[in-house]
């Protein structure tokens, strides 16, 4: 019996295990699109009902890390550590969608889509409005 509940046990744990998201936990380095260099320091981490958030853990870019200026809402004149730049991403078979971005240098949200790409090494985004066709693509780093 003691075998069995262990077993049972066992099973359930990498039940649970599995059902994590690949993003979840995991940190990014941000690249600038015009300068190439990487700006930021994001953690992703997944909320209650199985979508992903992502906060700027650290900013990279020096002069930089003080203040949201034109972000709106709770964030408005904060220091970006901590904000909070995605939102509502959805694992969908391998690709993310539904969820949003905020650009804290502009203020404004975006709508986002993603897949990880070079075997889990980059995250490859993309930021639009209303359709993805009229957006931009940003490829992150994994860091961790």
């Amino acid at each position: 019996m003691k075998k069995m509940t262990l077993a049972l046990g066992l099973l359930a744990t990498a039940v649970f295990a599995h059902a994590a998201d690949p993003l979840n936990g995991t940190v990014w380095k941000t690249i600038d699109d015009q300068t190439k260099q990487p700006k930021a320091l994001v953690k992703f981490t997944e909320q209650k009902d199985g979508s992903l958030s992502a906060s700027i853990q650290s900013v990279l870019t020096p002069g930089e890390e003080n203040a949201c200026k034109k972000c709106e809402g709770t964030y408005h004149n904060k220091p970006l550590k901590g904000v909070n730049i995605v939102n509502g991403l959805k694992n969908v078979g391998g690709a993310y969608e539904g969820g949003t971005i905020l650009d804290p240098k502009s203020g404004k949200t975006y709508k986002l889509k993603g897949k990880l790409a070079d075997g889990g090494k980059k995250l490859e985004l993309r930021g639009f409005v209303g359709v993805a066709a009229l957006g931009r693509n940003q490829t992150w780093v994994r860091a961790n």
